[in-house]
């Protein structure tokens, strides 16, 4: 029988073998990282995970470790995943917007909320930062030159667009000048040593509830009561030190604010990401930006929404969104904020905006932006 030792040496050559194949396929999951970047692909791909997962596991279908070789293969997929996102956020640093660390940026909510974590993601832990109670604060506040940026949540993966976000945009001059997508794990909190069976009601932001609606239909008997934004609302239940009382927040603001997460990633879609963006007073770009967004409404003719639309086929344009939004005063009347991959330095995107414009009975370009 082999001694501990004889067997622990083999382990180290094994982990020195893994390691060195670990590494060469990192390497190759920078290339692919540059690829999808370069593409305009999501880093998720999630079918093809699981038909490799599917594969894998087929060839070793008589293995007593199955269930090992899962979890292996998905924590790979995960540090890939991880590593992608690395090397496009490496790439997507806003040196376009020629901000400096003595900037103020303005977001809704307060520290280890999701905004705040966009914020930091994106501009570094330098700058300064203000908080604010409601999005539309955030605009103001920058029309008004308190601050020089702001940073709002406008869809989320899982629940679609933020609607008052999107009214704001067409109710204020301002611009997009970038945009940070972040990953939203959400926990159910309480405060230190109550259990789920304590719990009456619960506090956190209306897409919080949304994003979490499977899990809680499992406890109707709960009363939901919608707060500010999910770090608030777990500051409320901080002050409030009531085991009945539980919020909806993430693990940082569970660490920030003391309490002990009842019951984690509450949401039902595990790949559950919002993208915020950038807002600035004046329009900033330059060849590297690779987005659009701009504002429009239709008349009211046959065929309008077409005579837009036509122009990104003719012109080779990826549309990646588009969101309807009622006017306000004007019952039935819609204004479309789109999404877009173009460059308005481009002849082909100069050509499609000079056309799109024509159609419209309200034109407004938000921005030329590097997808974040």
């Amino acid at each position: 029988m082999e001694s501990l030792d004889e067997l622990r040496n083999k382990i180290n050559k094994l982990d020195g073998e893994m390691v060195r194949i670990f590494i060469e396929r990192m390497n190759v999951v920078s290339k692919v990282a540059e690829y999808k970047k370069e593409n305009h692909m999501n880093v998720l791909d999630e079918n093809r995970e699981e038909n490799i997962i599917k594969t894998q596991l087929e060839n070793f279908k008589q293995s007593s470790m199955k269930n090992e070789i899962e979890t292996f293969l998905r924590d790979i997929m995960s540090i890939s995943r991880d590593l992608q996102e690395k090397k496009i956020k490496e790439d997507n640093k806003p040196e376009i917007m020629g901000y400096n660390h003595s900037c103020k940026v303005g977001f809704q909510g307060i520290l280890a909320s999701f905004s705040y974590e966009a914020l930091i993601d994106y501009f570094g832990d330098k700058v300064k930062t203000l908080g604010f109670d409601n999005f539309e604060d955030v605009f103001n506040s920058l029309e008004n030159g308190n601050v020089d940026y702001g940073i709002l949540p406008i869809e989320n993966s899982s629940t679609g667009g933020i609607s008052q976000v999107y009214d704001l945009l067409e109710k204020y001059d301002l611009y997009i000048v970038g945009e940070k997508c972040i990953k939203v794990n959400h926990n159910l909190l309480g405060v230190p040593g109550a259990s789920i069976e304590d719990i009456e009601e619960v506090y956190s932001h209306s897409q919080a509830f949304m994003q979490s609606s499977k899990f809680l239909k499992k406890h109707k008997h709960w009363k939901l009561i919608p707060y500010f934004n999910t770090a608030k609302s777990a500051e409320y239940i901080k002050k409030e030190n009531d085991k009945s009382k539980a919020s909806i927040a993430s693990r940082k603001a569970a660490e920030f604010y003391g309490l002990d997460v009842l019951k984690e990633n509450i949401n039902y879609n595990s790949y559950n990401y919002t993208r915020f963006i950038v807002i600035s007073r004046n329009m900033v770009y330059d060849r590297k930006c690779d987005k659009i967004t701009i504002l429009i409404t239709l008349p009211h003719k046959v065929g309008s929404l077409y005579n837009v639309l036509k122009f990104f086929w003719e012109n080779n344009l990826n549309m990646t969104k588009i969101e309807s939004r009622p006017m306000v005063n004007r019952p039935w009347q819609y204004f479309f904020c789109i999404d877009f991959y173009g460059n308005i330095m481009e002849m082909g995107t100069k050509s499609a905006l000079e056309g799109i414009k024509k159609e419209s009975s309200y034109f407004k370009l938000l921005g030329n932006y590097r997808e974040g």
